[in-house]
């Protein structure tokens, strides 16, 4: 590796303030988060570009640790997508640290693990970054990462109310010409976190909302504001395969919707859904369902109308 990359790499994990540690994390139990970030991994040989976006849910806390299942997302080296299969995590020390351990698998179906280690570097209103290091080891390459990454929290633990929660109801439309895959200029991911829109921006607005959390048995009404009948479906979203994008798991699945009408639908268990039309794949919804939360409305991703 020649003076000038290594030095390129010096100087990244020290403007990230990795080895800035005397700030603390408000880690929060049974809450949804988003951990989103980029950096390089890196051989004797090679340097490749590499991003994580995945969302994770943490449990009960004991001690100052806190574990958390990762529920969806994706890690990439250069151009090539790498889906979550068995990671584990937890926050240490009330946050100020950050481990992952486990699986990630390939488009071609192979197994990479990966260990990460996350020490916290700077807390905001917006979220708390993190500079990880670690190693993704492939079966041809064993990487060493240095990361940046943004950890945001979607939901906050707040006293439970007198409304039931049979109660809760959103409503959610299908945007008139969903059904057809167009483009807008200025594509913001919620919050403005980072994602794989970045290298490509062009969106079209499909649904009122894409990004909610709810509590377990919130109703949500789906109109069809377009002039074609849609389905909503739940499954996992198949990273960089463009033939068969989602697979099926069988929580959610509704009749198609004509347009014009509405359908009902009852989150009844917690965790991570992804919602789709697998008529229309770029459809898509993502939501949290977690208990004793307020129902709050993150704006918009692929979205870009209100309803």
């Amino acid at each position: 590796m020649n003076n000038s990359i290594l030095g390129l790499l010096v100087l990244f994990v020290f403007s990230s303030g990795f080895f800035i540690n005397d700030v603390f994390a408000e880690v929060n139990e049974n809450s949804a988060y988003l951990l989103e970030g980029s950096g390089f991994a890196v051989t004797e040989e090679r340097i490749r570009l590499s991003e994580i976006d995945i969302g994770l849910s943490s449990q009960i806390q004991v001690g100052s640790s806190i574990d958390f299942l990762i529920e969806d997302g994706f890690i990439t080296l250069d151009n090539e997508d790498f889906i979550i299969s068995e990671l584990d995590g937890k926050f240490l020390r009330e946050g100020r640290y950050i481990r992952i351990n486990g699986n990630i698998e390939s488009v071609g179906g192979f197994d990479t693990t990966i260990s990460f280690f996350g020490r916290l570097v700077e807390e905001s209103k917006n979220g708390s970054i993190y500079g990880f290091t670690g190693r993704i080891n492939t079966i041809d390459n064993s990487y060493k990462i240095i990361y940046t990454s943004k950890l945001s929290q979607l939901t906050k633990i707040v006293k439970t109310t007198d409304v039931g929660i049979d109660d809760e109801k959103l409503t959610i439309h299908i945007l008139q010409g969903a059904s057809k895959q167009g483009v807008v200029q200025n594509y913001i991911e919620s919050g403005e976190t980072k994602s794989r829109a970045d290298t490509n921006p062009l969106r079209l607005s499909y649904f009122s909302k894409d990004r909610i959390t709810i509590q377990p048995g919130t109703t949500i009404t789906f109109v069809n504001n377009d002039i074609v009948s849609h389905s909503i479906v739940s499954g996992k979203e198949n990273y960089g395969d463009r033939y068969n994008p989602f697979t099926i798991d069988g929580r959610i699945s509704t009749p198609e919707i004509l347009p014009g009408e509405s359908l009902d639908i009852k989150f009844e268990e917690m965790g991570f859904y992804r919602l789709y039309d697998p008529k229309y794949p770029w459809m898509e919804i993502v939501a949290y369902s977690f208990p004793n939360v307020d129902n709050i409305i993150l704006g918009s991703t692929k979205n870009q109308q209100g309803n």
